[in-house]
């Protein structure tokens, strides 16, 4: 929120997100910008203060966790934004469905008075049909509902490595491989919500967006991830398009979107990289509009968008299966420009089959550090960071 009222200084109230990426990445000449990651530095160390504050209170037990009647996996991150998070939330809910488990969702979400989902809880719902999605911001009054109502086995929780009022069997935290460790710094002067030494806690790391860097840099990540945290499994993965859709259900091949004319829009927290996957799957990109992460779109916003792409002769107005959920609607009234979006799923490169082997310890209650001993472990990370 800090940064965001900072950088309306710029005069782009509809490119916030964006334009704050830029000043905390140092991507932006602007003059004011180096007053500005001043400005946000200092701010960041308040942030870090109420931070460890919260932790330390949690590991000397003055905050309490709470136990679940379920296993409880959660999937989450170390940095603000994209990093991948919701298509591991259905490939782990997809795994557990193979080996017959209940499973629920617990998210904190994004729906309306009523009962619509939107964002993610919509993109969880339609893509995991055979499981229980709960949103509630009270994480451990969902759970309960999801066990009481459902008859629940296992909980995944989306988005949940900062939230600790709910105890966990398993943390998985998804590091995003374009922009790793939140350019060093804690909100709002980096990406950060926590401190790097944070990763302690967590049982495994899987880096996503592999395929968008080096191998060079993702050795050095790896080096990075096993310094802070020894213990680590990690797995690297790729966000794989599988075609584009469109209103009407209408399917685009891959082959079929080569050579496209594309104008893109997105509301997300790392929109370069979906530009990324535009271009390596052969499209021509015209032009792109971002807006802030979720971002709730009008009509005068899909009229915008519409007019930028005709005007730029775009044969497609592409957009991410998230912001789908918002627009599909609106888009129905463009006719003779198809609106489409693109959906992905994961697939693991390296070390699927050690993830996997940790999650089928976790059901069976083998990870002993979430038990005996955590206390201790939590008090130590505290006080090293």
């Amino acid at each position: 929120m800090f940064a965001y009222l900072l950088v309306s200084f710029f005069g782009y109230p509809a490119l916030k997100h964006e334009v704050w990426r830029k000043i905390v990445s140092g991507k932006t000449s602007h003059l004011a910008a180096p007053l500005l990651r001043l400005l946000l530095t200092d701010l960041s160390y308040c942030y870090l203060g109420a931070v460890k504050l919260r932790n330390f209170l949690y590991s000397k037990g003055c905050l309490k966790s709470h136990a679940a009647d379920a296993v409880v996996m959660s999937i989450g991150n170390i940095t603000a934004g994209g990093t991948g998070k919701t298509p591991l939330v259905i490939w782990l809910c997809n795994l557990l469905g193979e080996k017959k488990i209940a499973t629920a969702i617990l998210t904190r979400g994004y729906k309306s008075k009523k009962g619509i989902f939107y964002d993610e809880p919509a993109i969880l719902v339609k893509s995991c049909p055979n499981v229980k999605v709960v949103v509630n911001p009270d994480r451990v009054a969902g759970a309960a509902e999801a066990v009481s109502k459902f008859a629940t086995q296992v909980l995944v929780m989306d988005d949940g490595f900062q939230h600790r009022r709910l105890r966990r069997d398993l943390d998985i935290i998804a590091i995003d491989a374009t922009c790793p460790f939140g350019y060093g710094k804690l909100l709002p002067a980096g990406l950060l919500r926590e401190s790097l030494c944070a990763l302690k806690r967590a049982d495994a790391v899987i880096i996503t967006r592999s395929d968008q860097v080096g191998e060079g840099e993702l050795v050095r990540i790896e080096h990075e991830l096993l310094n802070i945290n020894a213990k680590l499994t990690i797995a690297k993965s790729i966000h794989a398009p599988i075609c584009a859709k469109s209103v009407g259900r209408q399917k685009l091949t891959l082959e079929e979107l080569e050579g496209k004319r594309v104008f893109a829009f997105c509301g997300i927290g790392n929109p370069q990289a979906f530009l990324s996957t535009i271009e390596k799957l052969g499209m021509q990109l015209l032009g792109s509009k971002f807006y802030n992460d979720h971002y709730h779109y009008t009509e005068d916003d899909m009229a915008d968008i519409y007019e930028e792409a005709k005007y730029l002769g775009a044969e497609l107005i592409l957009t991410t299966h998230k912001d789908w959920t918002k627009t599909a609607l609106q888009g129905q009234i463009q006719k003779d420009i198809p609106f489409a979006y693109l959906p992905i799923e994961i697939k693991f490169t390296a070390g699927d089959d050690k993830l996997r082997a940790l999650i089928e310890d976790a059901l069976q209650g083998r990870i002993a550090k979430k038990q005996k001993g955590q206390a201790q472990e939590n008090l130590k990370c505290t006080k090293s960071c």
